[in-house]
């Protein structure tokens, strides 16, 4: 920072000028801002508001009430405050804006009051050749600005951009002789991007400016386009030169993300567009927008619901109990209840898992550890498609969909491990493989198993290759795998929730609060963008978690028994289901009324009154 008074050492071209930014006096008596006191030629003082006079001549009536003492001209003067570089930043932003919106007289007088420049001076004249398409003083410009890059060899990068507009709007014009002489004289010698110099001269066999401007992807001559090209050229210019696009509104873009996620309970999808959003408030988002509060009980089934899980595309809901049924329930798209569609029977064994094909067309149920059976349905019909059994002996209790909807794997704790066609016929197998969950990665290949040495493996059934991908110290009961294919949700005996990276093979982080013993209990991935993790546990309640946070923020009671599975609907991210001992599946929801305090929810956790 210079000191004030004497500007030493100052570059004239990137800092605020001197005089307003120390508050010296004019010799011409010019107005200075901020209510400073100048002189006039006279020796009159005049106080002066905005540029405004509010003083009166030497000699009037009013004079003596605007004059005042050289020591108070010195007095205001030193209470000048040079801007720092902060303040310079905001309102070269502040500038930047309101130029965009075309307030170009508000920005000179910004710009006039605080002493500040916008851009450098050659920055300036190089954007105005570059918006009025004269390639060749832009192009000379850019000797001026390489004295002030940090890295000169940008220059090139610079240069080649421009000869490609200049190029392009050549050939859009018709001129194919003077195209030829950038390409040839000016874009070859570069010897910079000759890959793209190669795609540049295909579009000489344009025949239409229309076939141009679709082959290469440009939307013509123009301020449009030209305006792109600035934004480009900006990114090799330091800020102090000239600002990047947009700045104002990047930052505030930035400002609204962040905001949004440390939000711990924004479930919805936000618009990029800040005219979406007030900037004159914080965000944030009420715990009972939250599916905190139970919309819906469903009783039908007679006995211990295992297992719970919508749909792929959130439209229905499948349950399967002790009793031997699944039941399939449609979600109303308006009033998000649940309606009973149909009801499943026949699993004698009972029914503690399900999966539905990537396309919801079937749903495979299997049973306990003492079944051998799976049973494939066809969910639009209603009726059996397969019953499957290899072995009596098998242990069927886990099914995972292959990506193409075609196949399925599926496995047990007795060492079986098959992959099926929708017919149930074996296609491959795998021995001693004792299978607690499986899931199948979106390759279409990796196969990924949980067994009883405490941890996940990778299987490859069209090479028959195995890897070791993640190890535990207890049995891991069950796991979920996140959309993206990266992160792996696990339950793990007397340790609860672990959230595991795939690809980079390590523990991410365990959640805190649910109570795991040796029962299997499914958790799930869930909210808009997967940013929350549900589960259940055997104190009867169901958890939620911000994924990036070892602590609940929702506790949700009124189950009555252990909660054996969660269930989070991908479409509608404010919906969610829970499967427990007690017979019932409770549907989760945002309070019915967002401007009743329910009972109970406090800072801290967010539970249901238990209904």
């Amino acid at each position: 920072m210079q000191a004030n008074g004497g500007g030493q050492g100052q570059n004239p071209e990137l800092s605020c000028l001197n005089n307003a930014q120390n508050g010296e006096s004019s010799s011409a008596g010019a107005a200075h801002s901020n209510g400073l006191i100048s002189s006039d030629n006279n020796g009159s003082a005049v106080s002066t508001n905005n540029g405004v006079a509010v003083g009166t001549t030497p000699g009037s009536a009013a004079a003596p009430a605007a004059t005042v003492s050289g020591s108070d001209v010195g007095s205001a003067t030193k209470k000048k405050k040079r801007l720092s570089q902060s303040e310079e930043d905001v309102i070269r932003l502040i500038g930047q804006h309101l130029r965009g919106l075309g307030l170009n007289q508000t920005v000179d007088l910004l710009m006039q009051e605080s002493g500040c420049r916008l851009e450098h001076a050659a920055a300036t004249k190089f954007r105005n050749h570059v918006m009025e398409g004269e390639w060749d003083k832009a192009e000379s410009d850019l000797n001026e600005l390489k004295a002030l890059m940090h890295s000169p060899t940008a220059i090139v990068r610079m240069k080649f951009l421009l000869l490609q507009q200049k190029y392009l709007e050549y050939l859009e014009d018709g001129k194919v002789l003077e195209a030829l002489q950038v390409l040839r004289g000016e874009l070859t010698p570069l010897k910079y991007n000759t890959e793209r110099i190669h795609v540049l001269s295909g579009y000489l066999m344009c025949s239409h400016p229309e076939d141009l401007r679709g082959k290469a992807e440009w939307e013509g001559k123009g301020s449009g386009s030209r305006c792109r090209l600035l934004d480009k050229l900006q990114t090799y210019l330091p800020p102090s030169v000239m600002l990047p696009p947009r700045r104002l509104q990047t930052l505030l873009r930035q400002a609204v993300e962040m905001q949004r996620d440390r939000c711990l309970y924004h479930n919805t999808k936000l618009d990029s567009s800040l005219d979406s959003v007030s900037l004159l408030l914080d965000h944030a988002c009420s715990r009972k927008q939250f599916p905190c509060y139970t919309q819906q009980i469903l009783t039908e089934h007679c006995n211990e619901v295992w297992f719970c899980k919508f749909s792929n595309d959130g439209t229905k809901l499948a349950t399967g109990s002790k009793d031997t049924t699944v039941i399939i329930w449609l979600v109303d798209p308006d009033t998000h209840q649940l309606n009973l569609l149909r009801t499943l029977e026949g699993h004698a064994y009972g029914v503690s898992y399900l999966a539905w094909s990537p396309d919801d067309t079937y749903l495979i149920a299997c049973g306990p550890d003492d079944c051998s059976e799976l049973w494939l349905w066809n969910i639009q019909t209603g009726e059996l498609r397969t019953k499957m059994s290899q072995s009596h002996e098998d242990s069927l209790t886990s099914v995972a969909w292959n990506p193409d909807g075609k196949r399925f794997v599926t496995g047990g704790q007795r060492g079986q491990f098959y992959q099926c066609d929708l017919d149930g016929n074996l296609l491959d197998s795998w021995e001693g493989v004792r299978v607690q969950c499986l899931w199948c990665l979106g390759d279409g290949r990796t196969v990924l198993a949980s067994d009883t040495h405490q941890r996940i493996r990778g299987y490859n059934f069209e090479d028959l290759t195995d890897r070791n991908i993640v190890q535990e110290d207890h049995p891991i009961m069950s796991f979920t795998v996140s959309d993206s294919g990266r992160l792996a949700l696990l339950n793990v005996a007397t340790q609860g929730v672990h959230l595991w990276d795939l690809q980079d093979r390590v523990l991410v982080r365990k959640y805190q609060g649910v109570t795991q013993g040796f029962y299997t209990i499914h958790s799930c991935f869930g909210g808009h963008n997967e940013d929350f993790i549900a589960s259940g546990s055997e104190d009867h309640k169901v958890y939620i978690w911000h994924k990036r946070s070892e602590l609940p923020i929702a506790e949700l009671t009124g189950h009555t028994r252990t909660v054996n599975c969660v269930s989070w609907n991908p479409a509608l991210p404010g919906l969610m289901a829970s499967a427990s001992d007690d017979g019932t599946v409770r549907v989760w929801g945002p309070a019915p009324f967002l401007d009743i305090d329910v009972e109970g929810l406090n800072e801290n956790s967010c539970c249901t009154m238990d209904s």
